[in-house]
């Protein structure tokens, strides 16, 4: 797994105030975990941008004023409206120590069920696994050359050495969905196929008039015939 170096400056002050005024020169707030003492610092923002924006897991490589330790990160808090990151918290990590990780996924191969007009749909970015660093993958790839029509690959189906996989096993990874304007079309042409409510209903109604209207004109004839005799 590839590794991002974060150089941080230990925080001789916290709170609200000073946190706002670190962010407003351009510095997130951050914390490390896992050590015998936790270590408030501050590292500048620019140097999150290649271990945020991308599809691959990273290690990180801490140097807080000459600190140095392997960590992952752990947590991340950004605005709800700006996404400005706003504190980052990390995990230092060994290589005898097992840890979490969400590592993104990745989906390869082609559907057969996409080749017949359907849509692959990724339903998990990301999986959380459970091993030794060493063991760790940049991301997972994700097999979808036999996913067909209304099929999943769920997360019980996935194995890899070495790692525990801690998402529910029947939660889905994977899937082929019929597009929402297949879908649409197949209902709107179901409904023209079906006929319209109530229109069986005349004739019925005709049907069962027809039988008492029969009886009614044998009845009326019945007296003539009787007068023809005498």
């Amino acid at each position: 797994m590839k590794t991002v170096e974060i150089i941080g400056y230990r925080r001789a002050n916290l709170g609200k105030t000073e946190s706002q005024r670190l962010r407003e020169n351009g510095n997130v707030p951050c914390v490390l975990y896992g050590g015998k003492e936790q270590v408030h610092f501050y590292a500048p923002m620019i140097l999150f941008r290649d271990l945020l924006y991308t599809n691959e897991a990273h290690f990180v490589h801490l140097n807080i004023e000459g600190d140095e330790c392997q960590a992952i990160m752990q947590e991340v808090q950004f605005h709800p409206v700006s996404e400005v990151l706003l504190h980052a918290d990390f995990l230092m990590i060994s290589e005898d120590r097992k840890i979490k990780m969400d590592i993104p996924t990745r989906l390869v191969g082609q559907a057969p069920g996409v080749a017949k007009g359907g849509a692959l749909v990724r339903k998990r970015a990301s999986l959380k696994v459970y091993g030794f660093p060493k063991d760790m993958p940049d991301h997972i790839d994700v097999d979808c050359s036999e996913l067909d029509f209304h099929h999943a690959i769920k997360v019980g189906d996935m194995k890899m050495a070495n790692l525990e996989f801690l998402d529910p096993k029947q939660a889905a990874i994977a899937a082929v969905e019929v597009p929402r304007a297949a879908k649409m079309a197949a209902e709107d042409a179901a409904k023209a196929a079906t006929p319209a409510e109530g229109a069986a209903a005349p004739a019925a109604g005709a049907a069962a008039g027809a039988a008492p209207a029969a009886d009614a004109k044998k009845a009326a004839e019945a007296p003539k015939k009787d007068e023809k005799k005498k």
